[in-house]
């Protein structure tokens, strides 16, 4: 195959995992009309179009797609391949493209990063915040943070935090005009603001536990959210009650903004877990997994 064959093929590929000529010309160091020339020479080659494209989205068209999973496969390998020749010379290297929701980064990727960077100068590391549970293969992702490890099975996922839990709270301002609940069944008398959780479908049901016991509250959901800092702010506004990680209101509970109501009911709920696909892992991404990785103390 021709050099000037390959380079379409990495355009190709590029524009279609990040779904952006301007992405993809960032990361190639091209300007975008030359990545467009360049996809333009492949699908004359090929007589067929690879990409739809309008003013705001790139999408890959079923020959694309079908292209796009043969291309992968094989810029996959020729990755693997660098890669174990720098892993074998001592020094990771390369780009992490990693899919997280907000509070994860916040949480979990922010405080590590600067120190990693510091020791892997080599490493380079994008982040894309998103609440969706993303296809890492067909985002061109190389690993995801969420909370929780209910992921595909072809997936691997390794602890990077302490399991935390889910608390009500509600604003003082709340709390001043209607009466606060002193039990889970009081809540079907608030307002109340859900959750829906787009990595599961659904909302998150209002099922609190104490002692071991569990109790499941009806709730009218004047409000649901699909965004965890959207419904962290209407509950800041005086909008009603929700369910928070307690990680997420604590800062909120020590300056007064937000107030626990029926302390001692709350959800647990798993802690933050870096997932990756099982057939790959870089040397750069080992690096970092080693130092987000979380074990319990004894």
């Amino acid at each position: 195959m021709k050099r000037g064959q390959l380079d379409e093929l990495l355009a190709f590929a590029t524009i279609a995992r990040a779904r952006s000529f301007t992405r993809a010309a960032a990361e190639l160091s091209l300007s975008p009309s030359a990545l467009s020339h360049t996809l333009r020479c492949l699908e004359m080659r090929l007589g067929v179009r690879l990409l739809a494209r309008t003013t705001r989205s790139v999408a890959p068209t079923p020959a694309g797609e079908r292209l796009l999973r043969s291309v992968e496969f094989a810029l996959e390998e020729v990755e693997a391949g660098i890669s174990d020749i720098n892993e074998r010379q001592g020094t990771p290297s390369g780009l992490i493209r990693i899919t997280t929701c907000q509070f994860a980064a916040l949480a979990v990727l922010a405080p590590a990063l600067p120190g990693f960077l510091l020791e892997n100068p080599k490493i380079s590391i994008e982040i894309t915040v998103d609440s969706r549970l993303v296809d890492l293969v067909q985002g061109g992702f190389d690993a995801g943070i969420r909370w929780g490890q209910h992921l595909d099975q072809d997936m691997i996922a390794v602890r990077v935090g302490p399991d935390t839990r889910m608390i009500v709270v509600a604003a003082p301002a709340y709390l001043e005009q209607r009466s606060r609940p002193h039990s889970p069944a009081d809540l079907k008398r608030h307002s109340c603001i859900s959750y829906r959780l787009l990595t599961r479908g659904g909302t998150l049901p209002w099922t609190l536990e104490r002692d071991g016991k569990t109790f499941r509250s009806q709730t009218e959901d004047q409000l649901i959210v699909d965004d965890p800092e959207v419904a962290v702010n209407l509950i800041l506004a005086g909008a009603g009650l929700g369910m928070v990680l307690e990680p997420k209101a604590s800062p909120y509970m020590k300056t007064g903004r937000l107030v626990q109501v029926l302390d001692d009911w709350s959800v647990p709920f798993e802690g933050p877990h870096l997932y990756y696909p099982s057939r790959h892992v870089t040397p750069a991404l080992r690096a970092l997994i080693e130092v987000l990785k979380w074990e319990p103390s004894a």
